[in-house]
């Protein structure tokens, strides 16, 4: 106990104090009365981003905190987050080095985590080219509908005739997203009840039973207070490690096993041949050994695991519970697909443009329960200032979407549920006021696909079913904490075939 001590004294010599110094020196932005060594830690409750909130409600809209011995610059309006990607967003188009970094993307070569440089200009040009080109996301589509296809006609076989059903929901579109993730990236599904790869399903839920919690994901407390490894706090370091090492493999197979095909390409259902993103990769390593290695290549692969699965699901579950809370907005967004898409034909790629509420409905789910209600994180590589405040180097950047999203100052009765807000000029971006996919250099390139599969799942319900509430009561709508804001209860509703779609949902 005595060397503990000893640490973190030795730790508030060096750290503390130069800080203390500058801050004295520099324009800094306001800040809580801060801790010895953990700095504002204990401030925080389970829900980061609903605290920051409060905070920036006391302290304002710019906020300077200390985590540990990491200095954090949170902001939460509009004219703040429009500095920081523009007139600094190269300045701050890093992350900060952490332990999720080092030993879960791969030592920073993975796209997300990746330092900017020349290395992420590379991987943002193969992503964009093989992933979220127009041209991919036209080729994939043939992948959106099947899947799509499968879980329509997987509820009407569940269904019981004429009558109201209960389903719980949450499971469906975690299988769906991730039947269309695995889908792109090897051809292959893991859910259902129809080409299903019953032993490489087996493994990804085992190793999901090993993931670490959201915050850990994001940055781990030996982040902010490194000195706990030297004194023996490294299980939490041991778990990550573990976890990689079972996902590492996990991924591996899935090139290995493209790999051993002689062909690189699979037959679709119709007969033609279909790449998979696996298959291209594996072209980009033959022509350049030496940069595209296999760690590469996961790293690509992994982003479309954690980045395409959940949060497409997570933000399908909160708008199926939004429309079952307001029956209104369900009818009127199924009014709409009617009228537009002629009857016995599900919702394709090519109506959407002609279905803007149905997007109204998506954007104010995204306004009220973000993809990610703290962006990722960003930090600075050199001073600067923002809201005329001083930020000096290395200070880790958060951007509190969540609390853009429901400022009473910018929207209008901002935690009612309005899609109709979204029809005019409040819908557009002007003001930075909606960003749910971040902004400037890093900002998701994967938001195209992401509402492509909200919207075509959540239209083809909409237009094969009958919806309701469980009971009397409104759903539920509170959240558990973490990145991506999950609900805290999955979703349940009942639901009944329509009769103008039963012919639809009966083909083989």
């Amino acid at each position: 106990m005595e060397l503990l001590y000893y640490f973190i004294f030795c730790f508030s010599i060096l750290f503390l104090l130069p800080k203390l110094l500058l801050q004295k020196k520099k324009h800094l932005p306001p800040s809580p009365t801060a801790l010895p060594i953990i700095g504002h830690l204990h401030l925080f409750k389970k829900s980061l981003h609903r605290t920051l909130e409060a905070l920036a409600g006391q302290y304002g809209p710019i906020l300077s905190l200390q985590f540990g011995f990491r200095s954090v610059l949170v902001v939460s309006s509009p004219s703040a987050i429009e500095e920081c990607f523009t007139k600094n967003d190269t300045i701050l188009a890093n992350r900060p080095y952490c332990f999720a970094g080092e030993h879960l993307a791969y030592n920073y070569t993975a796209f997300v985590w990746s330092p900017y440089g020349h290395h992420w200009r590379i991987l943002r040009r193969v992503a964009s080219i093989e992933i979220f080109s127009s041209n991919s996301l036209q080729r994939s589509s043939i992948i959106r509908n099947k899947e799509i296809t499968h879980l329509v006609r997987q509820l009407y076989r569940g269904s019981d005739g004429g009558k109201l059903q209960n389903v719980e929901l949450k499971s469906l579109f975690l299988q769906l997203t991730l039947n269309i993730t695995m889908g792109l990236i090897t051809g292959k599904r893991l859910f259902g009840e129809e080409e299903v790869d019953v032993e490489l399903r087996e493994k990804y839920l085992e190793i999901l039973k090993e993931q670490p919690t959201g915050q850990t994901m994001f940055m781990s407390t030996l982040d902010f207070l490194p000195f706990l490894r030297w004194v023996g706090f490294v299980g939490e370091e041991k778990k990550i490690i573990r976890f990689h090492r079972k996902r590492d493999a996990f991924l591996q197979v899935l090139i290995d096993d493209r790999r051993r095909r002689k062909s690189d390409s699979t037959q679709t259902m119709n007969g033609e041949r279909k790449k998979t993103l696996v298959d291209a990769l594996l072209r980009l390593q033959q022509a350049e050994p030496d940069y595209y290695s296999d760690d590469i290549i996961k790293g690509i692969i992994l982003i479309m695991f954690t980045a395409g699965t959940n949060t497409s699901a997570f933000t399908l579950e909160w708008a199926m519970s939004l429309l079952l809370n307001h029956p209104e907005a369900l009818q009127k967004a199924r009014e709409e697909i009617d009228n537009n898409v002629e009857e016995g034909r599900l919702i394709e790629d090519s109506d959407l443009a002609k279905l803007p509420y149905l997007r109204c409905v998506i954007n104010e789910t995204l306004r009220l329960f973000p993809v990610a209600p703290l962006l990722l994180p960003h930090v600075s590589s050199e001073e600067c200032s923002i809201g005329g405040f001083d930020v000096h180097p290395r200070t880790i950047l958060l951007v509190n979407a969540w609390a853009v999203h429901r400022d009473p100052k910018i929207w209008f009765e901002p935690t009612s549920f309005k899609p109709e807000r979204f029809e005019g000029i409040e819908g557009e971006r002007e003001g930075y006021k909606f960003i749910p996919f971040g902004l400037g250099r890093r900002v998701c390139p994967g938001s195209g696909m992401g509402i492509r599969v909200v919207s075509l799942a959540l239209g083809a319900l909409l237009q094969c079913f009958e919806w309701g509430r469980v009971g009397p009561e409104k759903v539920d709508m509170s959240e558990d904490p973490g990145l991506t804001i999950p609900k805290a209860k999955p979703l349940e509703a009942m639901y009944m075939p329509r009769p103008s779609m039963i012919s639809l949902c009966t083909q083989p």
